[in-house]
């Protein structure tokens, strides 16, 4: 693959490498050079081998083939008239010649030249003033100055400092509040509620998620003790928040959310076919669940387990999840209508959210690329209640083009995943409640968090161009200073990852990517933009290993890429990543972080 001119600018000191057989006589140019970013590939294949005593592509560039050459042949001056001799070190200029050191000019004109002497009478008066302490004055004296005599110009007094204007102030656009309440026990009962809590759950509820929808064939519920987590379950499809709206809309106001436990969705169809596309996390929970990461149940969270099935073949179907999530939400929807008013109870813990314009700082905006191709793949924006179903508006019916939503409206439930891809890299309903590229984008005074945008991945390509050009022109529109783009799962969405950051890059906006790839989600696109990647992979091997949210993003990866982003729009030149995946690299950037 020849060169572009650009590309060959950035690879002068590179070994030169022809691309293709080219006859005796060539005068070599960008065109007959390989992309030594290749490289490593083609050694690792043995399709090439480099040698020492190779020259540059700038040594090479402009000399003549001697004899014909091969394709990938590792040019050295043997094989070449007209080289070019590797180019000499410059000597550093010398710096300029200081000013002795017992010269100390006027602070406010320099020393004029030497004149000619003047008579006394026309020159200066020197006057001493005792009573004044010690005071000097210089000043002239007598006639007009002799011709030639320097005429000290006036020292102006220095101006008055102009009044320094106030800087802007932060405005807050709006707030919410998260008020905790703990939950110590889970029961069933005849009713729903929660006092001292306890939660109780009403059991007749099991009958009314089984009507949620034609779909649904079955329903059970669980209630799972941190210490009987050795317990055999159909794949994870969701972990969901109990949280309600006090005060206000999504996004601001007061939520009450409930701490210390938490819904889990599993699924299955009447087949005994798990409900899941690229990996599946069926199987002893206390296993294939990664606690404590944002999407996660903690370490100590009691879970909820409402396992659903659904109506055979329809798993890979988007009604088929969405059918499963109607039915746990009847359940879940119960526990916020019992935790709506909590007047007189006091919290544990209340978190403060706000979104802030912050005057003078760089306007940065988030991208989250979630999934949308159509098959089972979807997620709901906005629902009424947090992390509900009911209101929400499915990103593939929006047609997948980008919709903004506040950083409160993120954080207070403004996502509801539904789609069901490889568990390690999914980003479930939890991880957007605690979505912690938000959480600290939102709360960097450095920088000015203007919204987060969510854009679907559709599953035909004239698709994904059109929705990542509108990404560009709302991305333009908004007149940031940088962005950074998050995508869950690999393969055919990294189409879209890819894209999505050149439409961004292209307008003139620094951009930072963050991914899965590792060793088994490799990127197979990709272009000049895509110069700042983070890597999420936690599994030793680089795989997706089918352990819930493994390989999702955590604070310690928002930090790398905030940091990232920052280096970036500060014109800081970024290394090139290593040829293969190496967990090295991820371990120096966390240092460096911190």
């Amino acid at each position: 693959m020849s060169l572009s001119k650009e590309t060959l600018e950035a690879h002068l000191n590179d070994p030169a490498v022809l691309c293709c057989r080219r006859p005796a006589g060539t005068v070599l140019s960008a065109a007959d050079f390989e992309d030594p970013t290749i490289f490593p590939d083609l050694v690792d294949s043995n399709l090439m081998t480099l040698k020492e005593g190779g020259l540059t592509i700038q040594q090479a560039l402009g000399a003549t083939l001697i004899n014909d050459g091969e394709a990938l042949t590792q040019l050295t001056p043997d094989l070449l008239d007209g080289v070019k001799e590797a180019p000499a070190e410059e000597p550093e200029e010398a710096d300029e010649e200081a000013a002795p050191a017992d010269e100390e000019p006027c602070s406010c004109y320099a020393a004029p030249a030497p004149a000619p002497a003047a008579p006394a009478s026309d020159g200066y008066v020197h006057l001493h003033l005792d009573k004044a302490e010690g005071l000097d004055l210089v000043f002239p004296a007598g006639g007009a100055p002799v011709a030639g005599a320097p005429v000290p110009p006036a020292c102006a007094a220095a101006p008055a400092p102009a009044p320094e204007e106030p800087a802007p102030a932060d405005k807050v656009m709006r707030t919410l509040v998260k008020k905790d309440y703990p939950v110590t026990k889970v029961e069933l009962g005849d009713a729903t509620s929660y006092a001292d809590g306890v939660l109780t759950i009403d059991e007749s509820l099991v009958e009314a998620a089984k009507k949620a929808d034609p779909l649904v064939k079955d329903v059970e519920l669980k209630i799972i003790e941190p210490s009987e987590r050795h317990v055999y379950s159909n794949t994870i499809m969701d972990v969901i928040p109990i949280a309600a709206k006090a005060e206000g809309k999504l996004g601001e106001g007061v939520t009450n959310v409930l701490s210390g436990a938490v819904f889990v969705l599993t699924g299955m169809d009447e087949a005994g076919v798990q409900v899941h596309e690229f990996g599946s996390c069926e199987g002893y929970m206390d296993e294939k669940i990664r606690y404590g990461r944002p999407g996660c149940p903690d370490a100590d969270d009691i879970m909820i387990r409402v396992d659903v099935k659904i109506q055979e073949g329809t798993g890979m179907e988007r009604r088929g999840p969405f059918a499963a999530h109607s039915a746990a939400d009847v359940i879940v929807h119960s526990c916020r209508e019992a935790i709506k008013d909590l007047d007189g109870v006091k919290p544990v813990k209340e978190e403060t959210f706000k979104d802030v314009r912050r005057a003078g700082r760089p306007r940065v905006v988030l991208v989250k690329e979630i999934m949308g191709q159509g098959a089972m793949h979807d997620n709901l924006l906005v629902p009424t209640e947090p992390c509900g179903v009911k209101g929400g508006q499915k990103n593939v019916d929006l047609g997948n083009v980008p919709v903004v939503l506040s950083p409160n409206e993120v954080l207070d439930g403004g996502i509801h995943a539904l789609a069901c891809i490889g568990p390690a890299t999914k980003e479930i309903t939890r991880h957007f409640f605690r979505e912690p590229m938000v959480e600290a984008l939102q709360t960097d005074e450095e920088l000015d968090l203007t919204g987060v945008v969510f854009i679907g991945s559709p599953q035909v390509n004239d698709e994904k161009t059109f929705v990542s050009e509108r990404l560009g022109a709302l991305i333009e529109a908004m007149e940031v200073d940088g962005a950074i783009v998050t995508t869950e799962g690999f393969g055919n969405n990294h189409i879209d990852f890819s894209e999505n950051i050149a439409a961004i890059g292209s307008r003139g906006v620094p951009v930072v990517g963050v991914t899965f790839a590792a060793y088994q989600g490799q990127l197979v696109v990709g272009n000049k933009y895509m110069d700042a990647m983070i890597e999420l992979n936690k599994d030793p091997e680089g795989f997706e290993n089918e352990i819930l949210a493994d390989n999702t993003t955590t604070p310690e990866d928002a930090a790398r890429a905030i940091l990232m982003l920052k280096t970036k729009m500060a014109g800081i030149p970024i290394e090139p990543p290593e040829h293969k995946w190496d967990e090295a690299v991820i371990e120096a950037n966390k240092k460096l972080v911190k």
